[in-house]
């Protein structure tokens, strides 16, 4: 089992599959986002042999992202190649769900357990104006296909001062009330450019919990505050699902992260807010054997940073969340 030097179990890898959207979400990339060449990101089966090495290091839990990994070219065969892999035990996917009409039931069918997809607004005008050209009926659609085809549902919805933080939140909160899904409210990061504009208009799980409880009801924390996964919690009163609040800036959950992250271009990236990252695509097209690559990933595991250094007014500018992959 891979352990960083505060004695964390490194066991979840989250796969950027392409750093190309079909969307412009505002607090996302610029609207003239320049995608990299095809050929400075990881290939097909670069991506399937490093998926064997975190495997055999003792990472099973995965996860593709993008981008938007539902237009990565063979996306299918990427899922069923993980799938096949020893030790792989859970594959999901970060979704904005456009692709997942068609999509849904052959990754479903290929190994996929789980999709999250992000609508950050039930409102049509709203998506439209959050997303850039965004439709949110297309989403309705991919989350029907996702339960058809059995797959597990969560809702990711980052939430922008002053464009959703409101009513729309409570629109979302309001889901769980029939739905057993998981909607998970998500403070907004900075990076790169856009990091003035994030860093106005990111909105605290207090606020939140304070907006959706006036409308809804008392929200009751769900296992003690134990985090599943980034989120914690809640449930209001005779709901199906459950709401979640994933507070990376105001709180931090450094303890309990288990994760690594793989950009597109073949970067390990051992924290979302750090600029540090290494590089394995330079030693994979240079020929290092697996025992070679298995020893660089143990070291950069091995120094995986602690919390961010955001309260020092650090902030990560070499990538825009597009190209880290979230």
């Amino acid at each position: 089992m891979p352990l960083d030097r505060f004695g964390r179990n490194i066991t979840y890898l989250r796969i950027s599959l392409t750093d190309k959207c079909n969307l412009r979400c505002i607090y996302c990339m610029p609207e003239d986002m320049t995608f990299r060449p095809r050929k400075e990101l990881l290939q097909d089966d670069e991506i399937l042999r490093l998926v064997r090495i975190f495997a055999s290091m003792g990472f099973y839990k995965f996860r593709l992202t993008g981008g938007e990994p539902t237009v990565r070219a063979n996306i299918v065969d990427i899922v069923s190649g993980i799938a096949a892999t020893p030790g792989v035990e859970t594959i999901a996917m970060t979704t904005n769900g456009l692709m997942l009409p068609e999509l849904a039931q052959p990754l479903a069918d290929a190994g996929l357990s789980r999709v999250n997809v992000s609508i950050d607004t039930l409102n049509p005008e709203k998506f439209k104006k959050l997303t850039r050209w965004g439709d949110v009926e297309d989403v309705w659609q991919g989350l029907d296909a996702a339960k058809a085809a059995g797959l597990g549902i969560k809702l990711n919805a980052v939430v922008v001062r002053g464009y959703n933080d409101k009513e729309d939140v409570v629109d979302l909160a309001r889901l769980t009330l029939f739905k057993p899904w998981q909607v998970r409210f998500i403070e907004m990061m900075p990076f790169g450019d856009v990091a003035d504009f994030q860093q106005a208009g990111t909105v605290s799980e207090e606020e939140l919990r304070t907006t959706i409880a006036a409308e809804l009801g008392e929200l009751s924390l769900v296992d003690n505050g134990r985090l599943d996964g980034e989120a914690r919690l809640y449930k209001l009163p005779d709901s199906e699902g459950t709401i979640g609040f994933i507070s990376s800036v105001t709180q931090p959950f450094c303890a309990s992260c288990t994760r690594a992250r793989l950009t597109a271009d073949g970067r390990l990236r051992l924290c979302l807010l750090r600029e540090q990252e290494v590089n394995l695509m330079e030693p994979l097209r240079s020929g290092a054997d697996d025992e070679e690559l298995t020893a660089i990933i143990k070291e950069a595991v091995f120094w995986k940073p602690w919390g961010h250094k955001l309260d020092e007014h650090v902030i990560p500018l070499n990538r825009v969340m597009s190209e880290i992959g979230g």
